[in-house]
This record gives structure tokens, C-alpha cells and sequence, in this order.
């Protein structure tokens, strides 16, 4: 704006009316920390470089794919008849393994994009030449996640093979009080050994509220519809022939691989190899909910709202859980003396696989029991944060404060409108406070303190409805 003028003219000057506008943050971009097949992208090495990623193809191409299984062993039972030529009557296939790899993070990314999840952050820590999982490992991926603004959700797909449960729940302490302390994630949390026990039993997670309130426990694991990765010819067979009079013998194809039956040699037989590779199809992984859970938050975000429980909604991908839970079981998982909840997927005829539950650790907090509070509160301190920013430096002044006012109220008012705030107007749903004798003195002005004051009636999940039901006495 022209401060004098010298020349005789006509000068056109815009004036701004408008406050600045507070821009909603991503609420589901998680990070899923992990062992990959390797880390590299257009040369450079992107090992405990967290590395946003849109798709499963992107994974695929700079993080790899799952860990062959080298314990998977076929088992071939024949019944043939006792004379001359050999006849088999029946024939018997069954799969099975023996140790698993402790890698699920290619599984973890497939069944988080099958439930509906979208960009997120990849923190490889190493790749699988080890072996082991590693907990140092881990943290230090961790550790490297604290520097990103990005993300809003922590997962630890490879976590379950950490050497125990109080390894495991003092990583998982980490992790929450890294989201305490930027106030801008949630850790989402397996139970360790698919134990919902362990949750409450270990000392290493602790039990500070102001700890729990940044993450849940889902209970139990998924059987998914993944099959396990492998080679032919690392696949083993064990062939036995049983004849008539119960007499066993090996048969031609024991000890020998799969991918002999199908390489054209002295051994090929196409309809056994189709026969077994539908057997092996049945031999699915097992996985930790957690990659599920980030997914359904990301669906459940997209589709309603952060505010909405990512609960009663269903799980794709699984097959069964590995528990069946019931009501009754459900009850100590939900609400626990320890102050410590777990929510339950279950399985319901005719509806599936479905989330039973939306507590937060602190589920007997009055303020902070529930998923959708938390998170919603974590996008709305970290949006107007992003962008009160603006205001730094500006004078502390009405004409400053009216400006914030109006900025924060608007984006409230769009928040109650979307259904996120409770309140039949908008007056009920929130307030806004800030200027000299309301929420700063004369000192905090003097030192360059501009307080603003933000309270919210956040909507809640109906968790427990009750129907009730009277005689009505007839009528003449």
C-alpha cells in the first residue's frame, strides 16, 4: 500500500476483508515401520529414510516383496492297490510350515491398501539377510519418523518377533511418547504374541494416561486371504504309498522339490503341480490387525470423517479372526480395572469380520477413552497451529485478535456442520477466546504473548445402546 502521494492520478488499492482460512491436515497417513526385501530408489538408499509411497506398486518397486519361505513342505499320501500294475485309489495332499519368516511388512502393506488405505510412510530399517527382527532396529526407525510432519499414524508390522512382550511394549512406549510429545499421531497397537493379557500384565508399557490416550490395542490377529511367497524349488515333498495291506513305502517324488513336477522332466506331472499349487493356496499368513486397523482409519476418514469411530465397520482381506470373541469376552477386553482398553474384531453371522470397539489405552479417561476424540483433537490443534502461524510477528493487537477469531471460528463452524462437534448451533458446539482481559493481561502483551483459548464439544460414539421396553396396557 502507497504510504504518499506525489503525482497527481488516480490510485486503486485492495483491501482485505477476509481473514486467512485454516487448511485441514491429513488425519490417516501412517507410517509403517519395518524390514524390507531391500530400500533403494534411482540409486539411493532409502533405509531408515521414511519414504512416502501412494501404492502398493510403488512399494513393490523400490521396497521389494515378501520373503520367500524356505519351511513350506508338501506331504503326498497315496493308497494303491497290492497287485500288479500299481493303481492309486486315493490320494491325500496336505501343506504345511514349519518356521515362518518374521517379515510381514509386504503382507502388512497389501492388507493395509485392501481395506481402504492410501498415501503413507515407508521406514525401512534393513532388509531380511539377518534374519531376526531387531528392536534397536526398530526404535532407530522410529527415531527418524520424529523428524517428519507428515505422518499421523504409527504401525510395527514386524514387531511380533522382537525378542518378548516387555521388548515389545517398551518400543510401543516410545512410540507414544513420541506422539505425546508432537501431539500430531497415533500409535496403532497389536497385542504382542496375539495375548490380549500381556497388554495389561507388562511393566514396560506403563500406565501414564497422558501416555495411553495416543493409542489403541486391537485384539485378535486376522487369518487373511494372503498365501505365503515361495520358490518351487524350495518347496519339499514327502511322498508315501500305502498299499492295500497298509504297507508304507516311499514313493517316487519323495524328497524331492516342486518344482520337479513341473520342469518337464522324468517326474513332470502338471495335474499333481495344479493339484498341490491349490493346496499351498490354502496355506495363508496370519497377521497383526494393526495394518488392517490403519487402513480402516483411512477409509473411515475419507469416507465420513475423522470424527467418525472406525468401528462397526468391516474387515477385507481376512478370513477369519484367529480368536473367536464373544460378548462375554468382550466385556473385560472393553472396560478393565487396569484402566486399560482393547478393542475386539469379531466375527458376526451374516455380517463378517467386523471392529468392535473404538477405545484409546485410557479407556476409563472421561476425556480421552475414545479413538475419534483423540485424533480429531490431534487434526484440529495441528490445522490451526499450521495456521496461526501466519500471525507471528504481527501486532498484538484487536485488529490481530478479530482476525485469528474469525479464522479459528469459521473452520469450527465448518467442523459442526460436517457433524463433528455437538451442539444444536454453533455457539453450543464451540468458542473461541482471545484479547486483553479475556485471555491476556497486560504483562503477556508486553512480552509478546498473544493466548488463544479453544474449547469443543466433541460428538461421541453411541458405544453402549439401550433399548427399553414397558407393557402398554390395553385400551378399550
Amino acid at each position: 500500500m502507497a504510504t504518499s502521494y506525489k503525482t497527481p492520478g488516480v490510485y486503486v488499492e485492495e483491501i482485505s476483508t477476509f481473514p486467512p482460512s485454516v487448511a485441514q491436515v491429513e488425519t490417516a497417513i501412517p507410517a509403517f515401520v519395518g524390514f524390507t526385501q531391500k530400500a533403494e530408489k534411482n540409486g539411493e538408499d532409502l533405509t531408515d529414510e521414511p519414504t512416502r509411497i501412494t501404492s502398493l506398486l510403488e512399494y513393490e518397486r523400490w521396497f521389494g516383496k515378501a520373503q520367500n519361505e524356505t519351511g513350506i513342505a508338501v506331504s503326498i499320501k497315496d493308497t494303491v492297490n497290492s497287485g500288479a500294475p500299481s493303481v492309486v485309489l486315493d490320494r491325500q495332499i496336505s501343506t504345511s510350515i514349519s518356521t515362518p519368516s518374521p517379515f510381514f511388512m509386504h503382507y502388512a502393506m497389501r492388507l493395509y491398501f485392501d481395506n481402504g488405505g492410501g498415501p503413507c510412510y515407508i521406514v525401512s530399517v534393513g532388509d531380511y539377510a539377518g534374519g531376526s527382527v531387531s528392536q534397536t532396529d526398530l526404535v532407530d526407525g522410529l527415531n527418524q519418523l520424529e523428524k517428519f510432519d507428515e505422518p499421523t499414524l504409527i504401525v510395527f508390522p514386524d514387531a511380533m518377533a522382537v525378542s518378548g512382550a516387555s521388548s515389545y511394549y517398551s518400543m510401543i512406549n516410545q512410540a507414544l511418547q513420541q506422539a505425546q510429545k508432537l501431539k500430531d499421531r497415533f500409535v496403532i497397537i497389536d497385542a504382542f504374541g496375539d495375548n490380549a493379557a500381556n497388554v495389561r500384565g507388562t511393566a514396560s508399557l506403563g500406565n501414564d494416561i497422558e501416555l495411553m490416550k495416543y493409542g489403541a490395542v486391537y485384539h485378535p490377529f486376522l487369518k487373511t486371504v494372503f498365501p505365503y511367497a515361495f520358490q518351487n524349488d524350495e518347496v519339499t515333498i514327502d511322498h508315501q504309498v500305502i498299499d492295500e495291506t497298509n504297507a508304507t513305502s516311499a514313493g517316487s517324488l519323495d524328497t524331492v522339490t516342486l518344482d520337479t513336477v513341473n520342469n518337464g522332466g522324468s517326474n513332470e506331472d502338471l495335474a499333481l503341480y495344479n493339484a498341490i499349487k491349490v493346496e499351498l493356496e490354502k496355506l495363508t499368513i496370519t497377521l497383526p490387525p494393526s495394518a488392517a486397523m490403519a487402513g480402516i482409519y483411512a477409509r473411515v476418514d475419507a469416507n465420513r470423517g475423522v470424527w467418525k469411530a472406525p468401528a462397526n465397520v468391516s474387515v477385507s482381506s481376512c478370513l477369519k479372526p484367529s480368536i473367536r470373541i464373544t460378548h462375554e469376552d468382550q466385556k473385560d477386553l472393553n472396560v478393565h480395572t487396569s484402566g486399560k482398553s482393547i478393542n475386539a474384531i469379531r466375527s458376526f453371522a451374516g455380517k463378517g469380520i467386523m471392529v468392535w470397539g473404538a477405545r484409546t489405552l485410557a479407556g476409563n479417561d472421561n476425556e480421552w477413552k475414545y479413538v475419534p476424540v483423540r485424533r480429531f483433537f490431534n487434526m484440529v490443534e495441528e490445522s490451526v497451529e499450521k495456521a496461526i502461524e501466519t500471525f507471528v510477528f504481527e501486532p498484538n493487537d484487536a485488529n490481530t485478535w478479530v482476525k485469528v477469531r474469525a479464522m479459528i471460528e469459521n473452520f469450527l463452524t465448518l467442523q459442526w456442520r460436517a457433524g463433528a462437534l455437538a451442539g444444536a448451533k454453533a455457539e453450543q458446539a464451540f468458542f473461541v477466546r482471545v484479547g486483553l482481559g479475556e485471555t491476556m493481561t497486560a504483562d503477556d502483551i508486553l512480552n509478546g504473548r498473544m493466548n488463544v483459548e479453544i474449547g469443543m464439544a466433541a460428538v461421541r460414539p453411541a458405544e453402549f445402546i439401550i433399548l427399553k421396553f414397558s407393557h402398554k396396557m390395553q385400551e378399550a
